[in-house]
C-alpha cells in the first residue's frame, strides 16, 4: 500500500527522541522519585483537587495497559467485561459497551471532547494512540452525565499528562520520562514511543512522540484481493501512524494553568476496498486551568479545546472523498466545598457547563452527508451523599442542541433542527463490609433516563456509503433517542478472593437505527437491482438490551488467604474469571439488533514471583446466531471459538530507573474466528477478514 502522508517532522524525530530518552534514563537528578509500577487492572478515582468524587467502573494503567495495548482503542479494551471491539479490520476499532456503539459511547481525552468524526462511519479511526496514554477509564451510571447525556453505553476517558495537574518536582527541579519499543504480532508491528517531563515546583514541561507501522494482517485463512490470491494476509490492511505533543504548565499554590498542542497522522488501508486508503490528520490544542478556594467552591476548573480534523479517502494515489471537521469545546466545572451534615453524612458535588461546536464539510463522489454545523450547550451536576452505610449519588444534564444542514443536499432543503435533551440518573451503594480488611459484600444499583439528540448523518445522510455497503438515507424528523436504564450488582471480597456480578437492562422508546427498505440503488441514486446497494433508512424503533457481567479472582497459591497452599516460596497464583452476555432486540420489527457480541467466557491463571509475572488463559465466544435479516437475505452468523493467549513480563529497577520487559502470544492454536461486532462480517460475508492468527509480540518499556 502506498502511504499517502509523508512522515511528519514530529514523527521523524521520534526515533532520535527515543534514543535521547534512553540516554536520559541514566542521568540521576536530585528530585527524581521512584515511579510506582502498576501491574493489574484497578478501580481508582479520577482526581479532582486531590480528593476523589467519581469512581470509574473500570480502569487500565501501568503494566496491564502496556500488555493489553493494541493498535486501536477498541482493541485495547476488547474482552474486558461488558466491552467489545467494533473493528473495521486491524486499523479501526471503537469500544462497544453493553452492546451499544457509535455515538452511544462517548470518547474523551483528558475529560474533554474528542472532536473527530469516528462515529460517522465504521471505517473512521479514533485519532488516539495507546502508546502515549497514561490510563484509560470507563464511566457509567450518574457520573457519566458529567460528560454526556447520550452516552447510554458509557464514557471512555483517555488520560495523558500533557498538561500537568499536580507538582511532580521540588524547587530544585528534575527530569522524568518513559520510552517504549515493541515489535511483532500478526501485523508485524514496529512501534516506538517516548515521553519526557521536566520542571520544578512552578513549571512543568512535557514532550512526547510516537511512530507505529504495520504490515498486512496475518490470519489463519487464505485470502484474496479482488479475486487475486493474497496468501494468509488480509488485503490492504497495512498502516503507518505518527504523532506527538508538547505541553507546558504553570503551577502555583492555588492551582495551575497549562497549554498543550498535539498532532496525529495516520495512513491505513480500508480492507473492504483493495485500492482505497485513508489519510487522517488531527491537530488538537488545549488550554486548561484550575483555581482552588473560590467562594463556595473547593476548586473551579476550565478547559478550552480546538480540533482541526481532516480525513481523506484515496483511490490509489488520487484524493477522493474528503471530510473536514473544525471543532471547539469549552468546559467549566466547579467542585463544591464538602458539606458535612448530621450523623456523619457528607455531601460532595460538581456543577458545570459545556459548550461544543462542530463544522463538518464533506467533498467528493462518495460523500453521503452534506455540510453541517452542530452546536450544543449543556448544564450538568453530579452530587454524592456519603453516609455511614454507603453512598447515594445523583446526576442531571440538560442540553440545547442545534443541527443545521447548511445547504440543500439529498432532497433535504437547508434547515436547522433543534433539540432539548434532558438526562437524569440515580445511584445507591450499600456497603456491608466490616473490619479493617473490609471483607464482605458491597451492593450497588443505578437508574437513569437518558436522551440523545440525533447526529447530522442520522438526520440528513443521503448517498452511497461504501464502508457499510449500503445506500443510507437520513430522517430529518427522527426526534430524540430516549432510553431508561437500570442495573444492580454486588461485589464480594474475602482477603485476596473477589467476586462481582452486575445485571443490566436498557429500554429504548426511540432507538435510532438503520432499517432495510427492500429497495436497491446505484451509487448515483438511481434505481438498482439486487446486485447493487441496499437502501437503509434511519428510523426510530423500540428496543431492549439486557445482560449480565461477572468477574472473579481466586487466590490459588501464596498469600495469607491461599486456597491450595500458603507456600509463598512458589510465588502467588490467581485464577481470574470473567463472563458477559448481551441480548438486544428490535421490538418494533421483532428481530435481533445487529453487531451484538455473543456470550463470552474467559479464564486466566496469573502467576507472579519477585520480578517475574506470567499469564495463561483463554477467551471463549459462543456462536452468535441472533442476527437480523440483511434486507432480503438472512443475516450472517458467527461460529463459536476459543482463543488461547499467554503473556510473560519481567520488571526490574535500579534506583529511579524502572524496566518492564514483556511478551505476548495471542491465538496460540491459530484458530479461525470472526468478530460478530464488525460491520465487515455482515457486508463482506465469506470474504470478511477474520481475527488475527497466531502472533508473538515483544516489547520493552523504561521509565525514570
Amino acid at each position: 500500500m502506498k502511504h499517502v502522508f509523508q512522515r511528519s517532522t514530529v514523527a521523524a524525530a521520534s526515533h532520535a527522541f527515543l534514543g535521547a530518552t534512553f540516554a536520559l534514563a541514566s542521568v540521576h537528578t536530585a528530585a527524581a522519585d521512584e515511579v510506582s509500577h502498576l501491574d493489574e487492572i484497578t478501580i481508582t478515582a479520577r482526581p479532582v483537587a486531590q480528593r476523589s468524587l467519581v469512581e470509574p467502573a473500570q480502569q487500565l494503567s501501568g503494566a496491564a495497559l502496556a500488555q493489553r495495548q493494541g493498535s486501536t482503542l477498541g482493541e485495547t479494551l476488547d474482552n474486558m467485561p461488558g466491552i467489545a471491539n467494533s473493528s473495521f479490520g486491524p486499523n479501526v476499532g471503537r469500544p462497544v459497551i453493553r452492546g451499544m456503539e457509535g455515538d452511544r459511547v462517548r470518547i474523551l481525552q483528558n475529560s474533554g471532547a474528542n472532536l473527530d468524526v469516528s462515529g460517522l462511519s465504521s471505517d473512521h479511526a479514533v485519532p488516539i494512540d495507546p502508546l502515549t496514554t497514561e490510563r484509560i477509564e470507563v464511566l457509567r451510571g450518574p457520573a457519566a452525565l458529567l460528560y454526556s447525556g447520550g452516552a447510554m453505553g458509557g464514557v471512555v476517558n483517555v488520560i495523558d499528562n500533557r498538561i500537568a495537574r499536580e507538582r511532580a518536582f521540588d524547587a530544585q527541579g528534575g527530569v522524568m520520562g518513559k520510552a517504549e519499543v515493541r515489535a511483532g504480532g500478526a501485523a508485524n508491528e514496529r512501534s516506538t514511543g517516548a515521553m519526557v517531563e521536566a520542571g520544578n515546583d512552578q513549571v512543568a514541561l512535557h514532550v512526547d512522540a510516537f511512530d507505529r507501522s504495520t504490515q498486512h494482517l496475518r490470519v489463519p485463512k487464505e485470502m484474496n484481493c479482488d479475486g487475486v490470491p493474497n496468501g494468509r494476509r488480509v488485503c490492504n490492511s497495512a498502516s503507518n501512524s505518527q504523532g506527538g505533543a508538547v505541553g507546558g504548565t504553570l503551577l502555583f499554590d492555588r492551582g495551575y494553568l497549562g497549554l498543550s498542542a498535539s498532532e496525529y497522522r495516520s495512513t491505513y488501508g480500508t480492507v473492504a476496498e483493495p485500492t482505497v486508503s485513508i489519510g487522517m490528520l488531527r491537530r488538537h490544542q488545549v488550554m486548561e486551568g484550575l483555581l482552588r478556594e473560590v467562594g463556595a467552591f473547593e476548586n473551579v476548573k476550565f478547559q478550552l479545546g480546538h480540533t482541526n480534523y481532516t480525513h481523506t479517502e484515496y483511490e490509489g494515489t488520487a484524493a477522493g472523498t474528503r471530510f473536514d471537521n473544525q471543532g471547539n469545546d469549552f468546559r467549566l466545572e466547579g467542585r463544591q466545598q464538602p458539606l458535612r451534615l448530621s450523623n456523619g453524612m457528607q455531601l460532595d458535588g460538581t456543577v458545570g457547563m459545556q459548550r461544543e461546536s462542530n463544522d463538518l464539510q464533506a467533498e467528493g463522489a462518495e460523500k453521503f452527508v452534506g455540510p453541517s454545523r452542530t452546536q450544543s450547550t449543556a448544564l450538568f451536576t453530579y452530587q454524592a451523599l456519603k453516609t455511614s452505610w454507603g453512598q447515594l449519588s445523583a446526576g442531571a444534564r440538560t442540553e440545547s442542541v442545534s443541527v443545521a444542514l447548511r445547504e440543500d443536499f439529498g432532497g433535504n432543503a437547508a434547515q436547522t433542527q433543534k433539540f432539548n435533551p434532558f438526562s437524569v440518573g440515580l445511584g445507591v451503594m450499600r456497603n456491608l463490609r466490616e473490619g479493617e480488611s473490609q471483607n464482605g459484600w458491597q451492593i450497588s444499583s443505578n437508574l437513569s433516563a437518558n436522551q440523545r439528540a440525533p447526529k447530522d448523518y442520522e438526520l440528513f445522510a443521503h448517498g452511497p456509503h461504501v464502508a457499510t455497503a449500503a445506500y443510507e438515507v437520513g430522517n430529518a424528523n427522527i426526534g430524540l433517542e430516549k432510553a431508561t436504564q437500570f442495573d444492580v450488582g454486588g461485589e464480594w471480597q474475602q482477603g485476596a478472593h473477589k467476586f462481582g456480578i452486575t445485571a443490566f437492562s436498557a429500554h429504548f422508546a426511540n432507538y435510532i437505527s438503520q432499517q432495510p427498505t427492500g429497495d436497491y440503488r446505484l451509487a448515483d441514486g438511481t434505481q438498482g437491482t439486487t446486485t447493487d446497494l441496499p437502501v437503509y433508512n434511519f428510523e426510530g424503533v423500540r428496543a431492549r438490551f439486557y445482560g449480565i457481567e461477572s468477574t472473579a479472582k481466586v487466590r490459588m497459591v501464596g498469600g495469607q488467604d491461599a486456597v491450595l497452599s500458603n507456600n509463598a516460596a512458589h510465588g502467588v497464583m490467581d485464577l481470574e474469571l470473567r463472563a458477559d452476555v448481551v441480548h438486544a432486540q428490535d421490538l418494533t420489527h421483532n428481530r435481533p439488533l445487529p453487531r451484538i457480541a455473543p456470550m463470552r467466557l474467559g479464564a486466566d491463571a496469573v502467576w507472579s514471583r519477585n520480578a517475574w509475572g506470567a499469564r495463561l488463559g483463554f477467551m471463549h465466544a459462543a456462536a452468535q446466531n441472533r442476527v437480523p435479516d440483511n434486507g432480503a437475505s438472512p443475516g450472517i452468523t458467527t461460529a463459536a471459538n476459543t482463543l488461547w493467549n499467554a503473556a510473560l513480563n519481567y520488571h526490574t529497577h535500579s534506583g529511579p530507573t524502572h524496566w518492564l520487559l514483556f511478551a505476548k502470544l495471542d491465538n496460540i492454536t491459530n484458530k479461525l474466528a470472526y468478530s460478530s461486532t464488525s460491520v465487515l462480517t455482515q457486508t463482506m460475508g465469506s470474504n470478511a477478514p477474520p481475527l488475527a492468527g497466531r502472533s508473538l509480540k515483544v516489547g520493552a518499556q523504561v521509565s525514570f
